[in-house]
This record gives C-alpha cells, sequence and structure tokens, in this order.
C-alpha cells in the first residue's frame, strides 16, 4: 500500500499557500465568458471579438487575449461555459428524479423554462450558435453540434427508460420522439424571442403532451405538465 504524505504545517508548506494571480485570473475569465455568453446568445457567436467582450466585460482588450488568445479559442471557450450553464439549468435539476416518464417531463419543463426566463438573454445560446455556425466547419461548430448532440441523445435515452418502464409501452422510436420534441421546443423559442411572447411554450406544451399521450403515457402524469403557464 502506497504512504500517504500528509502536510503538518499549511502555513508553512508553499505548495498549498493559495496563488493570488491565478485566483484572479480564474474570476476574470468567468467575468467574461458570462459576459460572452450573454452576448453571443443576442448578437450571435461569430461576431464575438477580442475587443467586444473587452467592451462588454469592462477589461481590457490585451487582458481577453491573453485568457484565450484568439478569437476562435474565445468562442470555443464560450460554447463551453454555456454549455455548462445549461446543463446546471436544465439537466442537472431533472437529474434529481429517477429514471422514468418524470424525468423526461422535468427535462422538457426544464427546457422551457430555461428559454422562457430567458436563462440567455437572446433565448436559447445553441439555437442561436447554431444558426452562425452550422454551415462553417471547423473547431467551433464541432463543439456546437457535440453538445446539441449531447442534449438530444440524453433527452433520447430518457424517453427509452420510460419505455423501458412500462410508462411509454407504444414508443418504438426515442430518438424520433426526441427529435419531435427538439424541433418543437426549438419553435417555440424562436418565435418566443421574436415576437416577445410565452404563447409559443403552451404550443410547444402540447404538441409534446399528445405525442406521449400517444406514445401510452397516462394522462394523470401529463396533466400538471400540460396545465403549466409559461404566461
Amino acid at each position: 500500500m502506497r504512504k500517504i504524505e500528509r502536510v503538518s504545517s499549511i502555513g508553512t508548506d508553499s505548495r498549498v499557500r493559495p496563488d493570488g494571480r491565478r485566483a484572479r485570473g480564474d474570476a476574470s475569465r468567468r467575468a467574461v465568458l458570462t459576459a460572452a455568453v450573454d452576448l453571443a446568445s443576442v448578437e450571435g457567436l461569430d461576431q464575438l471579438s477580442i475587443g467586444r467582450i473587452a467592451d462588454a466585460a469592462a477589461v481590457s482588450k490585451s487582458g481577453v487575449a491573453t485568457l484565450f488568445g484568439s478569437k476562435e479559442r474565445l468562442q470555443l471557450a464560450t460554447v463551453e461555459a454555456a454549455r455548462e450553464r445549461f446543463v446546471e439549468t436544465v439537466i442537472t435539476p431533472a437529474r434529481e428524479l429517477p429514471r422514468g416518464l418524470g424525468r423526461v417531463l422535468a427535462l422538457v419543463d426544464g427546457w422551457i423554462a430555461y428559454s422562457r426566463d430567458r436563462v440567455f438573454p437572446g433565448g436559447c445560446f445553441f439555437a442561436e450558435a447554431a444558426a452562425d455556425f452550422d454551415a462553417k466547419p471547423g473547431e467551433v461548430r464541432d463543439a456546437i453540434e457535440h453538445a446539441l448532440d449531447q442534449w438530444n441523445g440524453y433527452l433520447a435515452v430518457s424517453l427509452g427508460y420510460a419505455r423501458d418502464r412500462g410508462e411509454l409501452a407504444d414508443l418504438d422510436d426515442p430518438e424520433q420522439l426526441a427529435f419531435e420534441f427538439s424541433a418543437l421546443l426549438d419553435l417555440a423559442n424562436r418565435n418566443s424571442v421574436m415576437r416577445d411572447t410565452s404563447a409559443p411554450y403552451a404550443r410547444a406544451r402540447a404538441g409534446i403532451a399528445a405525442r406521449l399521450r400517444a406514445a401510452g403515457a397516462a394522462s394523470d402524469v401529463l396533466a400538471p405538465f400540460a396545465a403549466v403557464s409559461d404566461a
């Protein structure tokens, strides 16, 4: 068994002293990325530049350049920061529920709230980013695609668990249903942002509830989800 080394005195061991410069750098990075994801959701990820973010985050261009090095590295870091915010907002709370239909409904409800409550000021960050980069090959496009695939894959797997539990006994293809859900949610997000109204979310809920009902979901389980007012 390997011997575990212990530090006998934190006050005298330089290895565990706080690194003030690193802490300040991490704080600056977080502040810049917070501004970057919010700005990109409104103006577009492709419009993101070191100079534009420096203005938005009230830091120097040289400071942003030191943190990220290039526009592409800044964009990639922004995509990852947006992915983390999305996971924290939508997926993590739903995972508190056991696998099955309840988790599926929590995921969809969380996604609607994420768009409706403008977790990103411009609505869904990834809808905007995908529109910017869907025809532009490269690392940034790949990162956006990967984040979208993770969401759609997790939703499809969750639908599969609900089917295996007998809660969606008539569901043949979880991936197809996940695709349909994403289409409804994306359209609701787009129309809500364009028209400044929450009405599209009610239509998305109605469509998703109808598809789940057709797949065998019990009406009493769907009723609370369908009855939510997103006004």
